[in-house]
């Protein structure tokens, strides 16, 4: 009897039932509105659970249930797709393990301080930013708004920010970021606008001028250590890093209301500063550049199916 299964390629591999599902632009953009449709039941159910539940319950942990909801309905057309596919088409791992000439350790070190890095370098473009999108009374309104509704989504014990913030957004966000849309945009279109392309869908999905600007570039460091290594598990790590690092940093009253290094370090520091985060940026990138390609789509690997008798 002939039987099908996927062949194991990574013992590290995350989300396999997606492994065949290779979106396109046109995928793309239904992951992005099944995630909206997602974070419209979630909300009705935080609605409907507020009935029944106390608000100091409901304003401390109502995202931690309503998050990851709005993850499901990509997932399973996301899976839907993949189990359909898997017959008859070529899958993508979502998770490999190119690391080159670095070992496992090494190369998290590397991704940890390029985040650090990037988190640093971002600082002053992100600065800008606020600073052009607030010149209206009505935008600066906006931006104050923005800042008291994350205030009730991460308002909650320090635990369960940290859980939210740096936990589930980096497990579920890179799902459908790096592993679902940049993993299908490589096999469709030069890895650079691929690159761009999927920071720009990580940016949308924040849905405000201010975190959108920092995810795009944070994006386009993830797509790039994606792309060279094709390690969800890296991406991941960033994620974890640039997200914890914030609410941890949010926890010290003297820095409560920051929002940029540039607004407490004296002038000399803050670009002394700057420009090592620079060169350590560029340092990092140049690491990763060490990492040969082996095809080039980026090191992704495939997911064949082999005929057992």
């Amino acid at each position: 009897m002939l039987q099908l299964r996927a062949r194991k390629v990574n013992n590290y591999n995350l989300y396999a039932n997606h492994a065949w599902y290779v979106p396109g632009v046109g995928g793309m953009f239904a992951l992005l509105g099944l995630f909206l449709v997602g974070n419209l039941l979630a909300s009705l159910l935080v609605a409907v659970c507020g009935f029944f539940v106390p608000q100091s319950v409901m304003q401390d942990y109502s995202m931690l249930v309503a998050y990851p909801l709005s993850f499901i309905p990509p997932m399973l057309y996301a899976a839907g797709k993949s189990q359909k596919n898997s017959l008859f088409e070529t899958g993508y791992q979502l998770n490999s393990s190119h690391f080159g000439p670095f070992s496992t350790w090494q190369i998290v070190l590397i991704t940890v301080a390029l985040t650090f890095a990037t988190m640093i370098s971002a600082d002053y473009i992100n600065y800008l930013n606020f600073k052009l999108t607030t010149s209206t009374p009505g935008m600066k309104a906006f931006y104050d708004k923005v800042v008291e509704l994350l205030g009730q989504m991460t308002g909650g014990p320090l635990w369960s920010s940290f859980l939210l913030a740096a936990i589930f957004a980096p497990i579920f966000e890179e799902w459908l970021c790096r592993g679902m849309v940049l993993r299908g945009l490589l096999t469709k279109m030069k890895p650079g606008w691929a690159i761009v392309v999927s920071a720009l869908f990580f940016a949308v999905i924040h849905m405000n001028p201010w975190q959108a600007l920092n995810a795009f570039i944070i994006g386009v460091v993830m797509g790039y250590v994606y792309y060279k290594t094709g390690s969800l598990v890296l991406t991941m790590i960033i994620h974890f890093v640039n997200n914890g690092t914030a609410v941890i940093l949010s926890q010290f009253s003297s820095l409560e209301n920051v929002d940029f290094w540039i607004d407490i370090m004296p002038t000399g520091t803050y670009i002394a500063v700057y420009v090592v985060g620079v060169i350590a940026l560029v340092a990092c990138f140049m690491a990763f550049r060490r990492i040969p390609l082996e095809q080039e789509r980026g090191n992704i690997d495939t997911v064949t199916l082999s005929i057992d008798e």
